[in-house]
């Protein structure tokens, strides 16, 4: 989808819940706050999250109006809102805590690629946390796209994962309205070692 359709669907209905997502929530809340970005934030729930937290977010989405839902909401003047193609977007490098990637389906070589670079923009130890919809969800899940060429895989994110000190590399099941859907999460560290390269 591109940026005008995104836009439209933002611009009908609020897309998703102002909370965090429960594995997320569960995997950050506990850490110290400092720099963030929401990468292809959306209406920014994550990032909204993490300001009252104490984080310094920053939320990156190619949808003017659906940033425009996010900067609506309380709290919103603690989080630094960018309207970019996160695709062609940068953090410096070095420069995160925290890299956040919910819920961003693209083909290869894009998405691989952006990834890799996210994984630069974090500081030796920063966190990277990848959750989205498994391929797997296809056959044994509900709902998400249905493209299997955007889904995620723990496979799929090997070339990512190579480059963390990784804690978690899993298909995950999430309980919906209309039954189990399966994720994929990615949840790891830049490493502080000082031969370590992104």
């Amino acid at each position: 989808m591109q940026a005008g359709d995104w836009d439209a669907r933002y611009a009908e209905r609020q897309q998703w819940s102002g909370e965090p997502n429960p594995l997320v929530a569960a995997l950050v809340w506990d850490l110290p706050p400092g720099d963030a970005v929401d990468v292809a934030a959306g209406e920014g729930r994550h990032a909204l999250w993490l300001a009252r937290l104490g984080w310094r977010a920053t939320a990156v989405d190619f949808s003017a109006t659906g940033l425009a839902r996010g900067r609506a909401q309380p709290g919103a003047g603690a989080v630094t809102w960018v309207t970019a193609d996160v695709t062609g977007w940068s953090a410096p490098p070095g420069s995160q805590d925290l890299v956040l990637v919910a819920y961003l389906h693209l083909p290869d070589p894009p998405m691989t690629d952006l990834l890799r670079r996210a994984v630069g923009w974090l500081r030796p130890g920063g966190r990277f946390l990848l959750l989205g919809h498994d391929v797997d969800n296809l056959a044994r899940g509900v709902g998400g796209p249905q493209d299997p060429a955007i889904l995620h895989s723990p496979r799929r994110l090997a070339p990512v994962a190579d480059l963390l000190e990784v804690d978690r590399l899993a298909t995950v099941p999430r309980e919906t309205p209309a039954g189990t859907a399966l994720d994929t999460v990615l949840w790891g560290r830049r490493p502080s070692s000082p031969g370590a390269s992104v």
